[in-house]
């Protein structure tokens, strides 16, 4: 009985010796379609990521009714007739970190190019951008700027408001994974 107890301890303590993965839970996302003088624009806090220290995979999900606005009339129609989030209640990311190599991380911002499976409204599309790494005290921040269009994620924008939503919509990302 004593052995098992040891082997079971001890490939616990290796696993998470060996696990090179950080996480956040309270990631940051900001998204910006303004095109007049009506500012449109939603902020989640809520957001999950993982990267994978060995190999640069980055995963994130994002659950859409966590976007927030100034207005609840424009985060209600943000959820109802945009985004749809009672059937696409989430939004992730799949992908890697391009020539990852974490020694390569300082306390100085270092660009790495991003490439994965971005999947919003149901529709999933391949993405490449950059994203900024840094390290400060064995955490890891990463921040990325890129946009998408609404028409490729099958986001339908009525006539009647068109002109008040940009057709690329900025995304910036900012997390600090531990």
């Amino acid at each position: 009985m004593k052995k098992i107890i040891v082997m079971v301890l001890c490939l616990l303590t290796g696993t998470l010796v060996f696990s090179q993965k950080k996480i956040t839970r309270s990631g940051e996302i900001k998204f910006e379609a303004t095109t007049s003088f009506e500012e449109i624009a939603g902020k989640n806090s809520t957001v999950s990521c993982i990267l994978d220290e060995t190999n640069g995979e980055f995963v994130t999900l994002v659950l859409v009714k966590g976007f927030k606005f100034k207005s609840p009339l424009m985060e209600e129609h943000f959820n109802e007739n945009y985004l749809e989030s009672t059937k696409f209640p989430k939004s992730t990311f799949k992908g890697k970190v391009l020539d990852f190599d974490a020694s390569k991380l300082s306390s100085t911002k270092t660009a790495f190019d991003l490439e994965g499976d971005l999947m919003i409204h149901g529709v999933t599309k391949k993405i490449k951008t950059k994203i900024y790494l840094l390290v400060n005290s064995g955490k890891v921040t990463a921040t990325s700027t890129f946009s998408v269009k609404s028409a490729d994620y099958a986001i339908e924008i009525p006539k009647l408001v068109k002109d008040k939503i940009a057709e690329n919509v900025n995304l910036l990302i900012n997390f600090t994974l531990e």
